[in-house]
């Protein structure tokens, strides 16, 4: 007799639906087999499943013969043991141990020898998929489900163990289906950080204010031990908060990734990922064989901090180009490509030689003009050209040191006036596809950032003797663009552009 059950899998950020079919032949010398390109972590299911039903009180799949489980569709890679839960019941249905509807019933979740339902990765866009096909029921393991609730319009049952399940399928014992308790969603977390922590460097929390507020890529070069990385650090702490569609956005990309803890299923604080100067491209952008978010997508609507950006490998930080351009990254392999979100902003530091103190009017420097140039060519210049803000970070002198935080500004002062930036640009975008002046296209740009002539001649003799891009034409426009936006101006003025000319790269 044959059975089928409904699951599904993530491919890339989306999900698709497998259908579980179990087919049982009483004739024969007993065989387990399993087809539609399944993994090796799915085919030792024949094991867990076998334990399970066993230790669960139900007759095992060597008792009955020759059975087979096919994973439809066959020419879609099956890599994760999330099938499990679904085989171990199809087993049953086709065994006639177990009779229910399976109709309108989405099953997920991996089974311990026991027969315990163990967590899952992916279950947020899984659910997601199983109310947009119209499922009535999810069932997942309860370690699971509160993520799976945050979606709201299908009944979410959390399953313990397989015997518990099979009694409320028999209808003997009813699971409760879980429901979250309302969530006021704040979008931020108590925070360690904050902006009046960092003691001088008023220069570049200024220019820190101004990528917030647009989404802006930085670059803060200076001496050791000026506060390049607190900085950083504090980025976070001005960002806008989430809203509650960016939060879904980023949990279902932790949530493909694994990285969601159990008493932690929703991302409500925008991401900060800092890699060290060893991170291979693929731990960067994502990939493998079968293709995983990377830290450029982890940190989607977040931060991605590169310390030491001039001792990360220049093939690593070359992979940078696409997404830094397009706000996504596609990952190729033999079997398909898939593609990631990576909406992120860059902030980068580095010191300006190999000792740190080129330019450093207290100390001497000790590296040789080749080894300077040297140093700073191991980053190509298509990438320091898609970096926006490029900031100098100077020594701090002893009078910033001792006067401590008093006057400092602190985080949320500054993040009220980014906010605000962001409401504006919330209004100019409403029908676009793009949330930040950041992101805006070319011909945005022309549409949002008109010049009069006195600004535009301005621009002119920058172009002209800076020999600057197009690509940083464009990025002057959007980063004067968010100046203005800071101020509430209409339209972008002399100040605007000229305080937007001092933050570009110069040779």
């Amino acid at each position: 007799m044959s059975a089928k059950v409904y699951s599904a899998t993530t491919l890339g950020l989306e999900s698709v639906s497998v259908e579980v079919e179990v087919d049982v032949l009483s004739q024969g010398l007993h065989n387990f087999t399993l087809v539609g390109l399944p993994d090796t972590a799915i085919k030792e299911s024949r094991d867990r499943v076998s334990s399970a039903l066993k230790n669960s009180g139900f007759k095992p799949p060597h008792q009955c013969g020759r059975v087979t489980v096919n994973l439809a569709p066959a020419d879609l890679p099956k890599n994760t043991p999330i099938y499990d839960l679904p085989m171990a019941l199809g087993f049953l249905l086709a065994t006639e141990q177990l009779f229910f509807d399976h109709r309108k019933k989405l099953f997920i979740g991996e089974l311990a020898l026991d027969g315990n339902a163990r967590r899952v990765q992916g279950v947020l866009p899984i659910t997601l998929y199983a109310k947009e096909k119209g499922f009535a029921e999810i069932y997942v393991p309860e370690d699971n489900a509160y993520e799976a609730a945050l979606v709201e319009g299908i009944a979410v049952i959390p399953v313990k163990n397989l015997f518990d399940l099979a009694k409320h399928l028999r209808g003997e014992q009813s699971i409760t289906p879980f429901t979250r308790d309302a969530v006021v969603f704040s979008g931020e977390e108590s925070e360690t950080l904050d902006m009046s922590f960092v003691l001088g460097q008023e220069h570049a929390k200024r220019a820190l204010e101004i990528a917030a507020a647009g989404g802006h890529n930085t670059l803060f070069i200076g001496p050791p031990g000026s506060g390049k990385t607190l900085l950083a650090k504090t980025l976070p702490t001005i960002l806008p908060r989430l809203d509650m569609e960016e939060s879904l956005e980023i949990t279902k990309i932790f949530s493909i990734a694994g990285r969601l803890s159990k008493d932690k299923s929703l991302i409500t604080m925008r991401p900060f990922r800092s890699p060290h100067h060893t991170a291979s491209a693929i731990s960067l952008v994502g990939g493998g064989t079968f293709p995983r978010p990377g830290e450029i997508s982890l940190a989607h609507r977040g931060v991605l901090f590169l310390d030491e950006f001039a001792e990360f490998s220049r093939a690593v930080l070359e992979n940078l180009r696409q997404p830094l351009e397009d706000g996504e990254i596609t990952v190729s392999r033999a079997r398909g490509s898939l593609s990631f979100p990576a909406r992120f902003m860059l902030v980068a530091a580095m010191n300006p030689c190999p000792c740190g103190h080129a330019g450093d009017p207290q100390r001497v420097c000790s590296c040789s003009p080749f080894q300077v140039v040297r140093y700073r060519q191991k980053i190509s210049g298509p990438i320091l050209d898609r970096i926006d803000l490029h900031i100098d970070v100077p020594r701090v002198k002893f009078e910033k040191l001792e006067g401590q935080e008093k006057g400092a500004e602190k985080s949320s002062a500054i993040r009220e006036r980014v906010e605000s930036a962001r409401a504006i640009q919330k209004k100019r975008f409403v029908n676009k596809e793009c949330r930040t002046n950041a992101e805006m296209t070319s011909h945005m740009v022309k549409e949002f950032c008109p010049l009069n002539d006195e600004t535009r001649e301005i621009l002119r003799n920058a172009v002209t003797r800076m020999k600057l891009s197009a690509r940083a034409y464009m990025r002057i426009l959007k980063v004067a663009r968010t100046i203005a936006d800071l101020a509430a101006a209409p339209a972008i003025e002399v100040p605007h552009l000229a305080e937007a000319l001092q933050y570009r790269f110069k040779e």
